[in-house]
Formats: C-alpha cells, structure tokens, sequence
C-alpha cells in the first residue's frame, strides 16, 4: 500500500514477513483453483464438473430457503386476508338479518345457513393447515403445508 506521497508504508520487518507470505499463499490457492479447474473441465463433461455442481447445490440451497421465508410470508398474508374477509362476511351477515328482522322480511334460508356453515367449514379446515406456521411448531416444513391445504 502506498501513502498519498506514493512510497510504500514501512512495516516492522515481522509484519512485512507476514505479508509477503499471505501474499505466497494466495497466489499458490489461485494457481490450485485454476489447476482443478483446468483438470476437472479435461476430465468431466460440463455439467457432471464437481466443481460447478457444488457451486450449483449451495446456489440451490440458498433459494431454498429463500423461497421457504417467501412462502411463509405468502400464507401469513394469506392468512391475514382470510380473517379480514370472514369478520366482514360476519359483519354483513349479522346487519342482513338485523334488517330483515326489521323490514319484516322471512329471515335467511335453510339454503344460505347451510352456505354460512360451508363457508366456516373451509375455514377452520383452512386454519387447521396454516397453525403450524403461526404457533409454536414453526420449523414444520412449508412444502409439506402447502401441498396439504385444500381449498
């Protein structure tokens, strides 16, 4: 390294020993990568090279958890939807039969019960899928949950 009047700082002479020798040892590791790299293109095809594979699982590995943190977030926010729209849906339901009740209208039907009990259904069936990543047992594999929810 040279200072702004262009010289090159002194060191004590251990610190330039020790520099000069990391300096060795990182030439010697390039010519070693560039050795097994020239030796692993001669001897496999392009794509069984040792070297691109393990480049390629640890690429591949952190996708994976990548879009594991992704899906994780996809069915919290999904989750989240679900909520607000059943609260709204009881919301609307209980104001429809307050102003049936009053407009001296027939209450809802056997027909539109029968969808109300449906509609909790789906999601408590819902719910009992995604409670593994909202509670305690957060590790649970994500592949495993969303493959498992049926909508």
């Amino acid at each position: 390294m040279a200072d702004p009047s262009g010289r090159r700082p002194r060191h004590y002479p251990a610190v330039n020993d020790v520099l000069s020798t990391l300096a060795d040892a990182s030439a010697a590791l390039d010519d070693v990568q560039r050795r097994l790299d020239l030796e692993f293109r001669a001897s496999y095809p392009d794509n069984a090279n040792p070297a691109k594979l393990v480049a390629r699982v640890k690429r591949v590995q952190e996708e994976v958890a990548t879009l594991k943190e992704l899906c994780r977030d996809l069915l919290t926010q999904k989750q989240e939807l679900i909520d607000r729209i059943h609260g709204s849906l009881v919301a609307q339901r209980g104001t429809t039969q307050r102003l049936l009740a009053a407009s001296g209208l027939p209450p809802l039907s056997d027909a539109d019960e029968a969808s109300h009990s449906s509609l909790n259904q789906v999601i408590d069936e819902w719910n009992a899928h995604v409670s593994p990543i909202t509670g305690e047992d957060s590790k649970k594999d994500a592949n495993r949950i969303l493959f498992s929810t049926i909508i």
